[in-house]
């Protein structure tokens, strides 16, 4: 999964509240990396709306909510869990964009996924793609090597979504200033963007974190990020990173691959095919 993963086994972390004492970084610099949009994140425009699913109730109810048949995660640094995806733990439905709409509050961490199919248990069809809401239906995000202002409905069309501030368990920002950092680096591009993906952005907003943005991790001979696949309740593999850019970039390639897949693909490393 890449020359730069060490895969490690039996690691039986405790998962711990974020020790972040400060919550806000006082000396936040603009890191001097140039960033050039890749390709690894989706292209919501030109892609289309997928026509094999819909829903017809747009209220957050029961009725019209969807469990996904996607992969969990958790990650540490060091022994300190600073990412929570689990099913056991986290209400993971989602909701179509009415429905996502009425449980919005300005500052919200949102994530977009497409599904594939309208199946019980449908599997995401591409990478989710995550965005800031700032109130009155719009979101500010990274899309296409440029941070800019949407509508909620035009960039979500036919996706189905949900409001994901508890997965990152660092301290959180206030409203205010969450918005404060979306808002003050709208219509930024290419060479002037320093994070790799929408997720990392958002994420950016939200806590003030420079480990979000590409480049930004403080070097330091001890640390250590660490990435937990649960495919099941017994099949755990654990993947071992120098920088949470790096952890995030892999999270979303392993969980734009596929539950099936991703299965297929640690089976074969056990050599159990």
């Amino acid at each position: 999964m890449g020359n730069q993963l060490d895969r490690i086994t039996h690691l039986n972390y405790s998962e711990l509240p974020t020790g972040d004492p400060s919550g806000i970084e006082k000396d936040e610099l603009r890191v001097g990396v140039a960033y050039f949009f890749s390709d690894e994140e989706e292209d919501l425009d030109d892609r289309g709306q997928p026509e094999s699913y819909s829903v017809t109730d747009q209220s957050p109810s029961k009725e019209s909510h969807l469990v996904l048949n996607e992969l969990e995660f958790s990650a540490f640094s060091c022994q300190e869990c600073i990412f929570s995806k689990l099913s056991e733990t986290q209400d993971l439905n989602v909701y179509p964009m009415k429905g996502l709409l009425a449980l919005c509050k300005p500052g919200d961490l949102i994530e977009l996924l497409f599904v594939c199919s309208p199946t019980d248990h449908p599997a995401p069809a591409a990478p989710s793609h995550w965005a800031v809401y700032v109130g009155g239906g719009q979101i500010i995000h990274l899309h296409q090597g440029e941070i800019r202002q949407d509508s909620l409905y035009e960039v979500g069309g036919g996706s189905m979504g949900r409001v994901v501030n508890s997965w990152y368990r660092y301290r959180p920002l206030t409203a205010d200033l969450v918005l404060q950092n979306a808002c003050g680096h709208r219509g930024l591009k290419s060479d002037e963007i320093c994070w790799t993906n929408s997720e990392s952005f958002a994420a950016w907003c939200r806590f003030g974190k420079r480990e979000f943005k590409a480049g930004g991790e403080v070097q330091a001979g001890t640390q250590q990020y660490f990435l937990k696949i649960h495919l099941s309740e017994s099949n755990v593999h654990t993947l071992r990173f120098r920088s949470l850019e790096d952890l995030i970039r892999e999270k979303r390639r392993v969980d734009a691959s596929g539950k099936l897949r991703v299965i297929k693909e640690f089976s074969i490393v056990d050599g159990k095919e």
